[in-house]
């Protein structure tokens, strides 16, 4: 047989029996003999045979797969939420198959269809930044395919959901501006259309409020979340006449950026400008000064998200929202009044 994987039907040639006979002999079915039994059984031995999980899922019309699709496969922040739901799948006797949908809407639907070709059970799905239109995610429901959705999520209420408690985040992050001394609070969006963006952006103007400072519209700026565009967008806000005195990034990516760009403006953080990210990648403990960001129980999410899709395919519970606590952890971007 060489090195290859021997099949059922490798058993039944050299036995001179039917693959049928083969399977249920190894499954001690009572219409096969014991003295075939013993004879499978021994060959399969002997050949080291192991059962193939994806075709006998097949057979079962069941592959034991589950999707999953991220914007991207880089930052620590989306592989630790992949190991929460694999840690979960693992247990339960599932295997993920894994696809980026690289922030591209088009490519957030190819990835759909290959995990669809590839016959996984479910779909769990973070939105790429790009996605405006819900339709290829209302035809999965439509067609019966468990479906649930993580940190960028869309259709709450007809799908089960898990994210960070945003808006209570960026009220931390304000409040803590305010605490720091800083006055001229400024943040750094998204794309509209994503529910981290509109949630930390109301978050942002509500801890505003409760620190009595007005909101600025010229403090309110928006990037497509690469390094590019978050430098563009703390140019522009360098470049206004009353310009901030802290900024808050919608997340790390954009909180380095706009730290390479203050540098290039010869301020110093903090005592010059405040800043403050959110996901805290690991870089945020490397970079010069260690940023303060927001942190997420990344790890957590992935499990709770596995969670609602089992509920879903043993249950076939109704969809749920969860809604995730964050942690501030302060660090030097941010400490003005120990700079």
């Amino acid at each position: 047989m060489g090195n290859r994987h021997t099949s059922l039907k490798d058993l039944a040639r050299e036995l001179n029996v039917s693959i049928s006979t083969v399977s249920r002999a190894l499954r001690n079915h009572p219409d096969i003999s014991p003295e075939m039994r013993e004879k499978v059984k021994q060959l399969a031995n002997l050949r080291k045979y192991s059962p193939n999980p994806l075709a006998m899922g097949l057979l079962k019309q069941e592959t034991r797969m589950i999707g999953v699709i991220v914007p991207d496969l880089v930052t620590h922040f989306y592989a630790s939420i992949i190991s929460g739901i694999e840690s979960l799948a693992k247990e339960k006797g599932y295997f993920i198959l894994i696809a980026s949908s690289n922030e591209s809407a088009e490519k957030e639907k190819e990835s759909i269809e290959n995990l669809r070709k590839a016959r996984v059970e479910g779909l769990l799905i973070c939105l790429s930044q790009e996605t405006t239109d819900t339709g290829h995610f209302e035809n999965l429901l439509e067609q019966g395919i468990p479906l649930v959705f993580f940190d960028r999520v869309c259709l709450q209420g007809q799908i089960p959901t898990v994210t960070a408690d945003n808006a209570e985040a960026a009220g931390k992050i304000t409040r803590h501006f305010y605490e720091q001394g800083y006055r001229r609070i400024a943040f750094i969006s998204g794309p509209e259309q994503l529910n981290i963006s509109r949630e930390r952006l109301a978050g942002y103007k509500a801890g505003l409020e409760a620190c009595n400072l007005p909101v600025d519209p010229d403090l309110i700026e928006r990037c497509n979340l690469s390094h590019d565009s978050a430098r563009q967008a703390m140019s522009r806000l360098l470049k206004l006449p009353n310009p901030p005195d802290a900024v808050f990034g919608i997340n790390d990516t954009v909180a380095f950026a706009v730290m390479k760009e203050i540098k290039e403006h010869g301020l110093r953080i903090p005592r010059d400008m405040g800043l403050v990210g959110f996901t805290d990648e690991f870089h945020a403990t490397v970079v010069e000064p260690q940023l303060t960001s927001i942190t997420h129980p990344t790890f957590e999410m992935g499990r709770k998200a596995a969670e609602l899709f089992f509920d879903k395919i043993e249950k076939n519970a109704p969809p749920e929202t969860i809604i995730l606590q964050t942690k501030l952890v302060v660090r030097e971007s941010s400490a003005k009044h120990s700079d």
